[in-house]
């Protein structure tokens, strides 16, 4: 989808990031899931039978270090996604969403680093790579709550002819998330640039072949950025 594009705003430079540009068309629905499909079943059932040990203590450092910013720790509700899944997989509580968002969620937590997803139609093909400014902040579910970006490596849509902030390795923004309506999906994995781009590339194809097998999508694809 040679349309769709992931910048990087030079912000980022010297990049401690690097990271996978995936997307999911044509998805014949996006139903709330009521049960694991087999596969995140599966993988479920690996990450109980290992325990914490499911994400290597390497790979959860450099993930971290990878959003140590400024004013930004990633700890305690500012840890990464990619934590909080496998806290959620452990306890037995992992979300059910729907089939993309799902798929997001599974490739996340299989290789430990963060995850975004958006619906295409409300981001555009144009997104960059960013870091939150002072003050800034969204919306991140429907109570409303807001998350202060600040310092936190962030993806934006081009919005207005401005720049505005969509998603994070935290939390996404309401306006962007997939709902059941959403037909055509994008997503961003983050991962640290010192660890193996091997890994990042199989993490996002992985990705990219859930969307098609377990959401259904008619095309898909990833590209490293």
């Amino acid at each position: 989808m040679n349309d769709l594009i992931l910048e990087i705003d030079p912000v980022l430079e010297p990049r401690r990031v690097r990271a996978a540009l995936i997307w999911g068309l044509g998805l014949p629905s996006c139903a709330p899931s009521s049960a694991p499909q087999a596969w995140l079943a599966e993988l479920l059932a690996r990450v109980a039978a290992a325990g914490d040990a499911f994400l290597p203590a390497g790979r959860k450092a450099a993930v971290r270090d990878m959003l140590r910013h400024g004013s930004y720790k990633p700890a305690g509700r500012a840890k990464p996604s990619s934590e909080y899944l496998l806290s959620a997989a452990l306890a037995g509580d992992f979300p059910l969403v729907n089939a993309p968002v799902d798929a997001n969620n599974a490739a996340s937590l299989e290789y430990g680093y963060p995850a975004s997803i958006f619906d295409l139609a409300a981001t555009g093909p144009r997104l960059r790579l960013s870091r939150g400014a002072p003050g800034e902040a969204y919306v991140f579910n429907p109570s409303g709550q807001t998350i202060e970006l600040e310092d936190l490596l962030l993806v934006r849509r081009e919005a207005g002819g401005a720049w505005e902030a969509c998603g994070n390795p935290v939390k996404d923004a309401m306006a962007t998330k997939v709902f059941e309506s959403a037909r055509n999906v994008v997503g961003v994995v983050y991962a640290p640039a010192a660890e193996p781009p091997a890994d990042l590339e199989a993490c996002a194809a992985r990705f990219a072949e859930l969307l098609a097998r377990g959401a259904g999508a008619a095309e898909t694809g990833f590209r490293i950025v």
